[in-house]
């Protein structure tokens, strides 16, 4: 939305939609908000627009203490980017100015730090300094509100340099001093009791491990999303893909708790992700959670817990979870593009709010799709080179090991060489890594191949322009292809997969139609996270030992081995077949989702 006049009309019917992809201020008060705020809509000649919270921070104003626009879902915009800005905005949201400040990440982009700083500016109106104090901001007001961590000791874990450029960045985005921003929030007694329980800090410097442990419940987070939010088809996706050992899920469709180990950059972390048991009431969220206003399909929130061994590592670990869960899409526009193509809208309007999920680890991604085979497989694997962690948590007792771990000659050759490769920074999965490259290096490995590096470009590096299924014949309605679909073909691949028009975890390769019956025959159905293409199984990358589904035959979506086996979690009925007990009967054509057009 380019125009400021469509962009106060957003304002004016508090269009949730764009919550994230804009702000607005009004010169009257010094405060921005974003597009939803519930406030009296101010006049339009008092009204100023800017593309980035950071920009409004820098020209003078502060947040809203009603909507706080800076706890708003990303832009889709940087994910569907694969140019300098939103390479760039990719790695700031991983932290990477914090730790390495802007030459480092002008290096990861291949600039010099001018020409980041003049690119981000004219597009975003402030430069990556701006943009990384706005994530710190953000990070530390969380921390306030939901921790009684010591002022001291909180300012360094969200990434200050000192106590001075903590109080004065707080006071000036946020208009009050720190204790007065704990004490806004209404459950400072409640937040000193929660930490409390975790036992009194000793250290209080920057490097302070002990000091920076969050209680044992975790710091509760809300990650908010825009527009519907499919979550059953999301937990679906993982649990059936969960490494044991390293990931688990918990509870009944539609009341899962998914938890799984964060390798991090200070140290490691556990995360718990909650799945929404149904809609949500209309009411104002505690202050300083990281969520919007519920409305419906308006946008929402998942609910969520870390417990971290360096609270450094909290803006990181929340932005891995958001690509995990790819809570910062645009399911409005991919609607509208998916939603007129004659194959693909009925099942968009089956299926409202279909994600594309990401990666919590890409490297770790890699190895598993590599690896090929069964969860229990890369299991193994975490078993042998995985770090345990000082005290198991429930099915929880390792990281997922490092690809510097895996490099060894008693390792499988195409994991081996995978890993050599990513451990000397001959390819890089990282935030900020260029899309292109990266697949056409993966793609040269051996044991990998084209499919699996575009399986890959989707998932480890979060491309939603990746893996369109080819045009269907005449038969299916004649749709316009993948031509059609750009930028969203990686959500056309999922409503594929999850309608059984493509057998799951298939990339489709050229002149293949997808439609009934299409499915993978024997010895070709992949498993969770192998793509035709990879290691097959039994063959390069197994570990001994793992098991296997039968001859050739690896199991896909909550397969198992042998035929005659009722589906599993998260896989999908073929046509005629009747739902498994428990799960929600959805008939194509529903209309739980109108289309919705997008203004300007």
């Amino acid at each position: 939305m380019r125009d400021d006049e469509a962009r106060y009309e957003a304002v004016t019917s508090r269009d949730a939609r764009f919550d994230g992809e804009f702000f607005f201020a009004v010169v009257t008060t010094g405060i921005y908000c974003r597009p939803s705020c519930p406030a009296v809509t101010p006049k339009r000649v008092n009204v100023r627009f800017f593309p980035s919270a950071a920009a409004a921070q820098a020209a003078g104003f502060r947040a809203c203490r009603r909507c706080r626009p800076d706890a708003v879902p990303g832009s889709a915009e940087w994910n569907v980017r694969a140019d300098l800005v939103g390479r760039a905005m990719r790695l700031i949201g991983d932290g990477v100015v914090d730790r390495e400040g802007v030459g480092g990440l002008a290096r990861r982009l291949g600039y010099s730090p001018r020409q980041v700083q003049r690119q981000l500016t004219a597009e975003l109106g402030a430069g990556p300094v701006a943009l990384a104090r706005a994530r710190r901001a953000h990070t530390a007001r969380v921390l306030l509100q939901t921790t009684a961590l010591p002022v001291t000791e909180l300012a360094f874990a969200a990434g200050f340099a000192s106590i001075r450029q903590f109080n004065d960045t707080i006071r000036e985005i946020y208009a009050g001093t720190p204790s007065e921003l704990r004490a806004a929030a209404g459950n400072g007694g409640a937040a000193a009791r929660h930490t409390a329980a975790a036992g009194p800090g000793t250290a209080t410097g920057p490097e302070s491990g002990a000091a920076s442990r969050s209680a044992p419940t975790g710091i509760p987070l809300r990650l908010a999303y825009r527009g519907p939010y499919a979550a059953a088809e999301i937990f679906d996706f993982l649990q059936v893909r969960a490494v044991p050992g390293v990931e688990e899920t918990r509870g009944p469709r539609g009341g899962r708790t998914y938890r799984r180990t964060l390798r991090l950059t200070h140290g490691s972390g556990i995360a718990e992700v909650d799945e929404p048991a149904g809609p949500r009431r209309r009411r104002r969220p505690p202050a300083g959670l990281v969520c919007p206003a519920a409305r419906g399909t308006d946008g929402g929130w998942l609910e969520c817990r870390l417990r971290l061994t360096d609270l450094r590592d909290l803006s990181t670990a929340v932005q891995r979870l958001r690509r995990l869960f790819d809570l910062d899409a645009d399911p409005y526009a991919v609607a509208e593009r998916l939603g007129a193509d004659p194959l693909l809208g009925p099942l968009v309007a089956e299926r409202p709010g279909l994600r594309s999920p990401g990666a919590a680890d890409p490297e770790e991604l890699a190895v598993r799709t590599v690896l090929g085979g069964p969860p229990e497989r890369a299991a193994a694997l975490v078993r042998t080179y995985g770090k345990p962690l000082d005290v198991p948590d429930g099915e929880l007792t390792h990281l997922f090991p490092a690809p510097g771990e895996l490099t060894g000659a008693e390792v499988a050759e195409p994991v081996r060489t995978l890993c050599t490769a990513l451990a000397d920074g001959a390819i890089t999965l990282d935030a900020g890594a260029d899309r292109g490259a990266a697949e056409r290096a993966l793609a040269a490995l051996p044991g990998v191949g084209p499919r699996a590096a575009a399986y890959l470009r989707m998932r480890a590096l979060g491309d939603p322009d990746v893996g369109t299924a080819p045009e269907a014949d005449a038969e299916r309605g004649g749709t316009a292809g993948p031509a059609a679909w750009r930028p969203w073909g990686a959500y056309a691949l999922h409503h594929f997969w999850r309608a059984g028009l493509l057998a799951a975890g298939e990339m489709p390769g050229p002149g293949e139609v997808p439609g009934p019956g299409k499915g993978a025959g024997p010895g070709e159905t992949p498993g969770p996270d192998v793509i035709p293409g990879a290691s097959e199984a039994p063959g390069p990358g197994m570990i001994p030992g793992a098991s296997e589904a039968g001859p050739g035959v690896i199991p896909g979506w909550g397969q198992t081995s042998g035929s005659g086996q009722t589906p599993g979690p998260g896989q999908m009925p073929t046509p005629g077949e009747r739902s498994a007990p428990g799960e929600p009967s959805e008939a194509p054509g529903s209309a739980r989702y109108a289309l919705a057009g997008r203004a300007g």
